[in-house]
């Protein structure tokens, strides 16, 4: 049987709340979470929408595409789309979903959550990262610089340029959504921005709370395959101007042969870390969760192919009222496919936390 497991409420520091406080110490989750049929075990939860290869339509609610300026002088861009939804959407707090490592706007996961919330009446914007999506590679449109575990910076941007383009959209705050890498990052934004912008819920999905410790399990041998896989994404993302920033050639870049070397070798030193082990230790967001003012509710699997339990132990245990840990013991990573209909046990809880902050 699936376990919920939480930290105690104690009293926090002050911060900002949000016009209607959210308790995410008294909100009940949807109903305990049951695999769903053949998707049994870890791996097939992990694996079953790159399987099926089915992306949710998102016809009935169009979307318009924005560009966002990042402040830092690069010139580089995020692109999003955005989902206004039915007029009474207008009167909901807006939706940002933020992916993770080598996804985009488009992933499945991030199209399937969109469709329930735009079902449930929420605007909704798919951010892609910088050097994602439309910006990834070496193209015309290419990012100067890539997005990384810890770049909240660039959802401060996102969010600021967002409310100068449309504040109208924007007036009623902000709801977010995170998965995986893009989870942690924020996290991080979170705890850094977070009493700067009119927040009121978040929902973290398989973030790696201890990078160093997802690296180790993910260059553990029986994640060979799921290594192989994102690092060929990874090195295909990567443009000239990163390999250029990194000081590493291109044939040098398609020798690395697993995802330490990757941030060794090209994240930190495009980043200005002292290699990958010191890229992990400042942008663990696990470091930043005491710190997050806003209600934050985390989702993580045991079963988690991926990211080891154990990293959500300190979580757990947590002194922060704000931030409530769900660890159940299946799902896999962004996965928990579940009995009872198509839609991931994570998007029902997305929808009914963010309905109850509302």
């Amino acid at each position: 049987m699936d376990r919920y497991v939480t930290p105690q409420p104690s009293p926090g520091p002050e911060a900002w709340r949000p016009r209607a406080p959210l308790d995410l110490k008294a909100w009940q989750p949807p109903g305990a979470f049951r695999e769903r049929f053949p998707w049994i075990g870890g791996d097939l939860q992990t694996l079953r929408n790159y399987i099926l290869r089915h992306s949710a339509d998102l016809s009935p609610w169009p979307s318009r595409r924005i560009e966002i300026g990042m402040t830092d002088g690069s010139g580089d861009r995020l692109i999003a789309e955005v989902h206004e939804g039915e007029e009474a959407a207008r009167e909901r707090p807006l939706v940002l979903l933020i992916h993770g490592l080598t996804g985009c706007a488009d992933s499945a996961y991030i199209r399937n959550t969109a469709r329930v919330l735009l079902a449930a009446g929420f605007a909704v914007v798919r951010m892609n990262l910088r050097g994602a999506g439309p910006t990834a590679g070496s193209g015309a449109s290419a990012s100067r610089f890539h997005y990384h575990a810890g770049r909240s910076e660039d959802l401060r941007d996102f969010l600021t340029g967002l409310r100068e383009q449309d504040s109208a959209l924007c007036a009623q705050g902000f709801h977010l959504a995170g998965y995986s890498l893009g989870a942690n990052m924020m996290l991080k934004f979170l705890a850094e921005y977070g009493r700067d912008f009119p927040v009121r819920a978040a929902v973290s999905v398989s973030a790696p709370l201890d990078l160093k410790a997802t690296q180790v399990r993910m260059m553990a041998p029986r994640n060979r395959l799921y290594q192989n896989y994102l690092l060929e994404r990874m090195k295909a993302e990567t443009s000239a101007a990163v390999l250029e920033q990194a000081g590493i050639t291109r044939e040098a870049l398609q020798k690395l042969e697993n995802i330490f070397q990757y941030d060794d070798r090209v994240i930190a030193p495009a980043n200005g870390f002292d290699g990958a082990e010191d890229y992990y230790r400042r942008c663990s967001s696990g470091a930043f969760l005491e710190a997050v003012a806003v209600p934050s509710l985390v989702i993580h699997a045991a079963n988690d192919p991926w990211i080891p339990a154990s990293s959500y132990m300190a979580a757990l245990s947590l002194e922060n009222p704000q931030v409530r840990t769900l660890l159940l013991e299946k799902g896999g990573h962004v996965g928990f496919h579940g009995r009872g209909g198509e839609m991931a046990w994570h998007d029902a809880a997305i929808r009914a936390v963010f309905a109850k902050a509302a």
